[in-house]
């Protein structure tokens, strides 16, 4: 039985489409919420919206295209600081993005909500990976000395999950990275008695 022939790379043009369209769909949605339309999203990335639907044919495959870009852009930022950071300073650097990501999916929380199964069907889906990363920059600081072994990190993440609670207090994104160096400061070894 012969092999199916390989999958074509796209080519330049509409790879760096693709990628204009999600920028500005970002932007849009985040701007429009709920009401952020195809047509305003073609229109402000200045591609025709022939080039939108032949790589987003409906509404919600490019909502679910944003978040999904914005979760690998988060899972990229964890590796990329795992290779140039100090333990800690990667997971510390990595929870303030946390933060600043949450923040701006508070905003599109509207668009995500008008796709099929809701925000929490996409939310769901991205979990697996922020803990996977949250985890595996946990264990190069524990790894490293810069925290506790004794230190659980499904604690530690539960206690950090927690701010996300508040996000309707106004100034609730300065207390989160308060709260991060908090949960960082507590979970340091100690220098003896």
């Amino acid at each position: 039985m012969p092999l199916p022939p390989p999958a074509r790379k796209p080519r330049a043009d509409a790879e760096r489409n693709r990628a204009r369209i999600l920028e500005v769909a970002r932007h849009v949605f985040t701007r429009d919420g709920a009401d952020a339309t195809l047509d305003d999203i073609a229109r402000e990335s200045k591609l025709g919206p022939g080039t939108l639907y032949r790589h987003f044919p409906t509404r919600d495959a490019l909502v679910e295209a944003v978040y999904r870009d914005e979760v690998e852009r988060l899972a990229a930022a964890g590796e990329r600081f795992a290779a140039t950071r100090a333990p800690l300073d990667a997971l510390r650097a990595w929870m303030l993005l946390f933060i600043d990501h949450v923040a701006g999916k508070k905003l599109i929380l509207a668009a995500m909500d008008t796709v099929p199964g809701g925000s929490a069907r996409l939310i769901e889906g991205a979990r697996s990976i922020t803990l996977l990363v949250f985890h595996t920059l946990f264990e190069r600081a524990v790894e490293a000395g810069a925290l506790r072994r004794d230190v659980d990190p499904d604690d530690f993440i539960r206690a950090f999950i927690g701010v996300f609670h508040t996000t309707a207090v106004p100034g609730w994104e300065a207390s989160a990275r308060r709260i991060v160096d908090i949960l960082i400061a507590g979970s340091r070894p100690t220098l003896g008695p």
